[in-house]
């Protein structure tokens, strides 16, 4: 079994511009992939690939392999697929939520394809039993994509319903997550930047001056 990571550091998570620097947001979206890398090997995978851009700077206590490629998201990663043989665990850099029970429970799944299913449509975490004839389809409402593909190959789909993994960081208030539910060097990372701010609505970040 192995998973794939796709990351991108180089002015990252640009949503994040309003209450975060662009080295800032580098060195958090490192420390997010990080606190990925951790669960993966916690939830029994140590064999794990990291596909980045030629120009992307992988630090080496990743401890992973890197595959350099500069093509869009969707061709590296179905290149990538078609020359696997063995059970495929996708899963994005963003999610620092996610723990190693998760990662067990997903890929002790019987389905043909576990899918957790991002906000706004999108897609978190892929995990593909035969890899090699499935390509994904990401961007817009990736996981109808995702689901259409697999009922298209005639393949059993178990939609993972969690918050936890369901939550990437992207967006301001999704901090305000990380801080709440967060355990690893991204929620440390993010304890030193904002405080949460309680009013009647939600809780809010609130940055240190």
């Amino acid at each position: 079994m192995r998973a794939v990571i796709p990351y991108k550091k180089e002015n990252a998570k640009s949503r994040l511009s309003t209450v975060m620097t662009k080295e800032q947001r580098e060195t958090f979206v490192e420390k997010m992939l990080l606190d990925v890398v951790a669960t993966l090997r916690k939830g029994g995978i140590l064999n794990i690939d990291i596909i980045t851009p030629k120009a992307c700077d992988v630090k080496r206590e990743v401890k992973a392999n890197i595959i350099e490629d500069d093509t869009d998201l969707n061709d590296c990663l179905n290149k990538y697929l078609s020359q696997k043989e063995e059970p495929i665990l996708i899963i994005m850099a963003d999610l620092p939520l996610v723990k190693f029970s998760h990662i067990k429970d997903i890929v002790a799944s019987k389905a043909d394809m576990t899918i957790v299913p991002g906000k706004g449509g999108g897609t978190n975490i892929l995990f593909i039993r035969k890899p090699e004839n499935f390509r994904v389809k990401y961007y817009g409402s990736s996981f109808e994509n995702h689901c259409m593909i697999a009922a298209q190959q005639k393949l059993s789909i178990r939609v993972y319903d969690s918050f936890l993994a369901s939550t990437d960081i992207d967006e301001p208030q999704d901090i305000t997550e990380l801080l709440l539910h967060g355990q690893g060097i991204a929620k440390d990372y993010a304890e030193k930047r904002f405080g949460k701010k309680e009013g009647k609505g939600r809780v809010k970040i609130s940055p240190f001056n």
